[in-house]
């Protein structure tokens, strides 16, 4: 009885805690490890990220490819009306004349929200 116990219990510990036979589990102190036990104790570093162009020098190449005036008109109104979006954010931005005014899109897909309804777009470019 006693043994059908010890075991039991061996069996609750092992389910608790696991059964990792690496050693004790390791703990990131979101420092760099530093002396070289540290890093064996860490494991294999992990691949450096690439480096990705930054989403303003992505913005900035999209609305490179408007005219000068555009682009200055562009850069003042900074996000599409509709989405939300940064503009250049989906490529170079679109240019849609309403109600008399300029307004640049993000994409095509926003083109008939904004001529469906100028006025909320308007008015949230004007504030």
């Amino acid at each position: 009885m006693r043994l059908l116990f010890f075991g039991t219990g061996l069996i609750a510990l092992v389910s608790l805690f696991g059964c990792d036979k690496s050693g004790p589990p390791k703990v990131d102190s979101g420092k760099a490890p530093t002396t070289s036990q540290e890093k064996v104790a860490a494991g294999p570093a992990a691949p450096e990220a690439k480096e990705s162009p930054q989403p303003d020098a992505k913005l900035t190449e999209a609305l490179a490819k408007l005219s000068p005036e555009d682009r200055a008109l562009a850069e003042k109104q900074k996000v599409c009306p509709v989405s939300g979006e940064p503009l250049g954010a989906m490529g170079t931005p679109k240019k849609v004349e309403v109600k008399g005014q300029a307004v640049f899109i993000c994409c095509e897909g926003c083109e008939e929200k904004l001529k469906a309804n100028p006025d909320e777009y308007l008015a949230k470019l004007n504030k």
